[in-house]
């Protein structure tokens, strides 16, 4: 069971930044495809970024493209978000979530498809707003 605690969600206005964490458990940011997902109300859930197990790539989706990064560190089994030139659109739940299985690169049709994940953290809330 792989547990996922997002932090560093808040208030920003809009141009603002925001870095968002997720702490896994064990070694699952070394051994799993990740990603992070967003939420608004009303909405269905989207992906937003992803990272190779072996951080030799990332993907992004076209809305964030430019805008967010992500990262991870694992020694400290933390994934990031880093958030720039936020939107007043973007407020939203993020959460971040673990391929299912180890070791494997989703395909690329696959990356951002929130049903295929199997394990997800609580979500951490962004508020973009003036």
């Amino acid at each position: 069971q792989v547990e996922l605690v997002e932090s560093g969600g808040g208030s920003v206005q809009p141009g603002g930044s925001l870095r968002l964490s997720c702490v896994a458990s064990g070694d699952t940011t070394a051994s799993h495809y990740m990603a992070w997902f967003r939420q608004a109300p009303g909405k269905e859930r989207e992906g937003v970024a992803g990272i190779y197990y072996t951080a030799s790539s990332t993907a992004y989706s076209d809305s964030v493209k430019g805008r967010f990064t992500i990262a991870k560190d694992n020694s400290k089994s933390t994934l990031y978000l880093q958030r720039d030139n936020l939107k007043p659109g973007e407020t939203a739940m993020y959460y971040c979530a673990a391929w299912g299985s180890q070791h494997t690169i989703p395909l690329p049709h696959r990356r951002m498809n929130s049903s295929l994940y199997t394990d997800w953290g609580q979500g951490t809330q962004v508020t973009v707003s003036s």
